[in-house]
């Protein structure tokens, strides 16, 4: 094996392992050698076999095109397979925040996001609207068997989720955050709820005034945080120091959701796809281009935390009437 690609796939392995524990450690078990074999191959001394690149490559996810580098027209991307998918709100919640230790265990670590339409980390501070977009996800666009005739029905989320959800947010909130809105935000989440409220799909059918309620709480809190340039959790106060919230306005449309996470260490991008799962790479020329794309988005957006009263007033003038204009639709229909 050529040096330069045992010398990637090594420090592909540090990145997984994020310092929770040796180079050496972590082989062994993996590879069933001693330490001293499993440094002899770090320093170069000895050449990995074929087999031993593939134990390793299947055991930290690391994909072996992407290590080889057949060509640059080629990415690599982790994700889940929705036939292994379970889409309970504890496992959805639990995949998100394993992606958020890891990214808060790197040194110097930020985050610029893109959203099209549901800012997730900022719904998770109510999350009855959390548990609504995974149900839709389940039983209209995938149109999984179990979901099948099967009102929603409002049920409090589990403490378990509760508790993933909050820390969550602890590790999102900490994290300084660049972030990209339009004035389409929660315009598609609203139909949706509108949606299954004229299909009949709720067990109540006013529990869709209740998500729309839940979705203008949001909104004020996303104000409110947009004002003190902080984030911090539904309920809180904002702390005095750290927690940095940079909001962005971009005036015509933001195409799709992107997470790009940056570090000392490495860089890396989330892509979401099929409405809810996400795509994962860490593929140095790709995040490279699409961090490119976020600082051109970024530099003809309006930053509107802390500065820019008038425009930031607006933007949530007229968001807080889109939630109107579809709870206005949904109140006429169960006065009839």
């Amino acid at each position: 094996m050529h040096t330069t690609i045992q010398s990637t796939l090594f420090q592909l392995i540090k990145e997984r392992i994020a310092g929770s524990d040796t180079i050496g450690n972590a082989l062994t078990s993996v590879l069933h050698i001693s330490q001293d074999a499993v440094y002899r191959r770090y320093r170069g001394e000895t050449m990995l076999t074929i087999e031993e690149v593939r134990k390793i490559c299947r055991h930290f996810s690391i994909s072996f095109d992407a290590l080889i580098d057949l060509s640059t027209n080629n990415v690599s991307f982790t994700y889940s397979p929705l036939q292994t998918y379970d889409f309970s709100l504890e496992s959805y919640l639990t995949g998100i925040l394993n992606a958020l230790k890891h990214l808060k265990s790197l040194k110097n670590s930020e985050i610029v996001i893109s959203i099209n339409n549901t800012p997730l980390f900022q719904v998770l501070n109510f999350p009855q609207l959390v548990r609504f977009r995974l149900y839709f996800w389940a039983k209209t666009h995938l149109q999984i068997d179990a979901y099948k005739n099967q009102p929603f029905r409002h049920e409090k989320p589990s403490e378990t989720a509760y508790d993933l959800g909050r820390e969550i947010l602890l590790l999102y909130n900490s994290i300084p955050s660049k972030e990209i809105y339009d004035f389409e935000l929660m315009r598609g989440f609203m139909r949706q709820i509108l949606y299954y409220f004229k299909g009949h799909l709720f067990e109540d059918p006013e529990y869709a005034l209740f998500l729309c309620d839940r979705v203008s709480l949001m909104a004020k809190h996303l104000k409110e945080q947009a004002v003190l340039g902080k984030k911090f959790i539904y309920g809180t106060q904002a702390p005095a120091d750290g927690n940095r919230f940079e909001m962005y306005l971009n005036e015509t449309i933001n195409t799709d959701s992107t997470f790009l996470y940056k570090s000392d260490a490495h860089n890396g991008l989330f892509l979401t796809h099929n409405i809810m799962n996400y795509l994962q790479t860490t593929d140095s020329t790709y995040v490279a281009d699409t961090e490119m794309i976020l600082n051109k988005q970024l530099a003809n957006s309006s930053l509107i935390s802390l500065v820019n009263e008038k425009e930031r007033n607006h933007y949530f003038h007229e968001l807080e009437r889109t939630i109107g204009f579809f709870r206005k639709k949904i109140e006429a229909d169960l006065e009839i």
